[in-house]
């Protein structure tokens, strides 16, 4: 099979992976399915799944990475005489109109799978930690600070809580039964009431 078939094939299977196994997740729960159920119901070997997926969280976040660097990657392509706080809300209230999954926006099933599974909830604290982790090598790059400054670390930290605040504020409305237009009103307005409260503090920090 030609390399571009092959990796076509591969993307397949592991997309086909993801979406059973997150059906079976939101009809009966994260912590009730297992490896071989998942594995059974796509028509695969156990180790298959777990070659795709060595965690069985990130079969249900499968956009994990994506997550991850989604605060970094504003920053360090913000535009000239823009600051890392602007880039990112800039980048926020895209992404909110947009309804992308990066910030929140996902079905009523599927937040509600998160909500009842403590074993989903810590990864995505893991993943908030990463996700800040990189903001901060970020913003230290970019800023040229100096080993041991903890400006970067600092900055990033408010801008994440920022972030992790509206992310949690779509997931709650999400619950409500609320559409996603209107979810993207209610956000809208409720991430530049955040980002404005940071104003003072960072509208003139790490500015390309």
């Amino acid at each position: 099979m030609p390399g571009g078939l092959r990796e076509l094939k591969k993307q397949q299977t592991r997309q086909a992976i993801s979406d059973t196994a997150t059906r079976l997740f939101m009809e009966r729960g994260f912590e009730a399915v297992t490896i071989a159920d998942i594995a059974a119901a796509a028509q695969v070997a156990k180790m298959t799944v777990t070659n795709y997926f060595p965690r069985k969280e990130d079969l249900a976040l499968d956009h994990h990475e994506a997550l991850t660097g989604s605060l970094a990657r504003p920053v360090a392509e913000r535009r000239p005489g823009e600051s890392a706080l602007a880039a990112l809300r800039r980048a926020f209230l895209d992404a909110v109109q947009r309804h992308e999954p990066v910030v929140g926006f996902s079905g009523p099933a599927f937040v509600r799978m998160i909500a009842g599974s403590p074993a989903l909830i810590a990864r995505m604290r893991e993943i908030n930690d990463q996700r800040e982790s990189a903001l901060a090598e970020t913003l230290a790059a970019e800023t040229g600070a100096a080993p041991g400054d903890l400006a970067p670390r600092a900055a990033a930290a408010l801008l994440a809580a920022a972030h992790r605040t509206l992310f949690q504020r779509v997931m709650d409305l999400t619950l409500t039964g609320m559409d996603q237009d209107e979810i993207a009103a209610d956000v809208t307005s409720a991430a530049n009431e955040v980002f404005d409260l940071l104003e003072s503090s960072l509208s003139g920090y790490a500015v390309r």
